[in-house]
């Protein structure tokens, strides 16, 4: 029998114009208890706050934890460039294949360097799709949107 709990994450990202004011959020689960994070950007894409939520989430998670993750995203940009394209990229210097420099480099290597520090499923939900953890993730990324907006 397993007894171990998993830690699940849902990360959520948007924006207002691309770019424009942004936020992230995120929902973390463990057993029966919850935590939420949320943030913005005043000038921003909506891709950089795709994966500034999953930063974010990977960062709140104890040094210590060694358990599997289970992270979610809406996001086929995050999901497959951290699960497929990083490795090709890392291979040429981080240029594309059409001899193009990679987009959000910079976030790009911190995920890279925080995915090699966990043991993480990354697992792509559908949008607004009703998936209560992705809906909630949206809802504290729109939270972290506004009160950006407010605060710029």
């Amino acid at each position: 029998m397993n007894n171990k709990i998993t830690l699940t994450i849902y990360t959520d990202g948007a924006c207002s114009g691309n770019p424009g004011p942004g936020g992230w959020g995120v929902l973390l689960q463990y057993g029966n208890k919850e935590k939420t994070l949320k943030g913005g950007d005043p000038n921003t894409t909506n891709n950089r706050m795709e994966m500034m939520a999953a930063i974010k989430a990977i960062e709140a998670v104890n040094e210590t934890y060694t358990g599997e993750i289970i992270l979610w995203t809406d996001s086929t940009y995050v999901m497959k460039g951290i699960t497929e394209w990083i490795h090709g990229w890392k291979k040429k210097n981080w240029i594309k294949s059409d001899k193009k420099p990679v987009v959000n480099t910079d976030l790009w290597k911190v995920l890279d360097n925080l995915n090699a520090q966990k043991n993480i499923q990354w697992n792509w939900v559908k949008g607004h799709a009703g998936v209560e953890g992705n809906e909630r993730a949206d809802e504290l990324a729109r939270q972290g949107l506004e009160e950006i907006r407010f605060l710029s």
